[in-house]
């Protein structure tokens, strides 16, 4: 029979890698995409022919805010590195389209510049009310109440607001509890 001082050590580890793998949240499944776009009045943007979404009425201030703020930068192009030396820049890439519209609403620091795979272990794993991150090592995006915000879209690079489902296999969801 083997002695107690060798056996604590091995349930130890045992105990430490359950707890490290049952925290760890999974990547969507290949076959995944971001949920349809469906209208309901006064919760749901709608796209308009300048690029731009209406801000509906009855979402909460911090949702609004984010939906302004993505507002002010569709239609700039894309850029490598764009928005994380500067807040106000002249393109953006995927992870600074992401951090500009939430450091605009008040959800990220003023100062924080993070780069895709930083969203990994922004907010909280799962799905949002209204505001969901999809992040992967090389890219990011986010859907707010069915609109995504996106930098790689079926019509160009840089940063639009979308109505159409993407595939979204081996991205992982972020949120922040309440929104």
């Amino acid at each position: 029979m083997p002695s107690l001082p060798r056996i604590i050590p091995c349930l130890l580890f045992l105990l430490a890698a359950t707890l490290f793998c049952s925290c760890q949240q999974q990547a969507l499944p290949s076959k995944a995409y971001t949920p349809r776009y469906v209208y309901h009045k006064g919760y749901t943007p709608v796209l308009h022919n300048n690029g731009k979404v209406g801000i509906p009425s009855k979402l909460p201030a911090r949702v609004k805010r984010v939906l302004i703020a993505g507002n002010k930068i569709v239609g700039r192009p894309y850029r490598s590195g764009g928005g994380h030396r500067r807040h106000h820049d002249s393109g953006y890439d995927c992870s600074g389209t992401v951090a500009f519209v939430l450091r605009e609403a008040g959800l990220l620091k003023p100062n924080a510049h993070p780069t895709s795979g930083d969203f990994l272990r922004w907010g909280r794993p799962g799905f949002g009310k209204h505001l969901t991150i999809y992040a992967k090592r090389g890219h990011v995006f986010l859907m707010v109440n069915g609109m995504r915000l996106d930098t790689t879209t079926e019509y160009a690079r840089g940063p639009r607001w979308s109505t159409r489902p993407r595939r979204c296999s081996g991205f992982y969801v972020r949120h922040i509890p309440g929104l």
